[in-house]
């Protein structure tokens, strides 16, 4: 990608984040970047295409987070826990105005991002599956597809807003009770060990 594309779009995701879509003006971008529209235009059709580079540019960016936790070497429970914290985070940061706008002016790109979420979650979840189990730490009579799709159900149904507020939701105590729901209903003797270990690890280091 264009470095100036890119710090385009690095400014457009920090003015969505905060602001929402609908607001943000293609002035609005050329100012906050010091350029001329004629020079963002050399870059972006018109603002339907600004918001479909942003929203590619999200996806890359989500995909790359989550394949650090593929490639550092953790076991399957480890991976797991870097996955949904990762997920904690997005989830605790977004800005729920920026996906409204996306939803409602831009449904085609809004589309996208729904199709490449559930197709991530349910590949990330299904590999981490078949991991445990190789490592005794899931059980080896699970349906994963089953499991896979529970996992991503769960992940998409976060209309918590009457039970929770996104602080509640996204803290460190609904977090390892969400874990621990899930681990223990696939885990194995060994795995729950793993799993009660790296819950204490990581109280421990919210506590500090």
């Amino acid at each position: 990608m264009n470095e100036e594309l890119k710090n385009i779009l690095l400014k457009v995701r920090e003015l969505y984040m905060k602001y929402g879509i609908k607001s943000i003006t293609m002035d609005d971008v050329a100012r906050e970047m010091g350029i001329s529209k004629k020079t963002l235009y050399q870059y972006v059709t018109d603002k339907d295409d600004l918001v479909g580079k942003f929203i590619d540019n999200e996806i890359a960016l989500r995909q790359e987070e989550i394949y650090k936790c593929f490639r550092i070497g953790f076991n399957a429970i480890e991976e797991l826990f870097e996955i949904s914290i990762f997920m904690n985070k997005l989830i605790h940061d977004q800005n729920p105005a920026t996906e409204y706008d996306l939803k409602k002016y831009y449904p085609q790109h809004f589309q996208k991002t729904v199709k490449a979420r559930r197709e991530g979650i349910y590949n990330y979840i299904l590999l981490n599956l078949k991991k445990g189990v190789k490592e005794g730490l899931y059980r080896n009579d699970m349906n994963n597809d089953v499991i896979a799709n529970l996992y991503l159900w769960r992940s998409e149904n976060t209309d918590f807003g009457e039970l929770f507020t996104t602080e509640e939701f996204t803290s460190i105590k609904l977090f390892v009770e969400l874990l621990n729901y899930h681990v223990r209903g696939i885990a194995t003797e060994k795995g729950i060990i793993v799993l009660e270990k790296k819950i204490k690890e990581l109280e421990t280091s919210y506590n500090k």
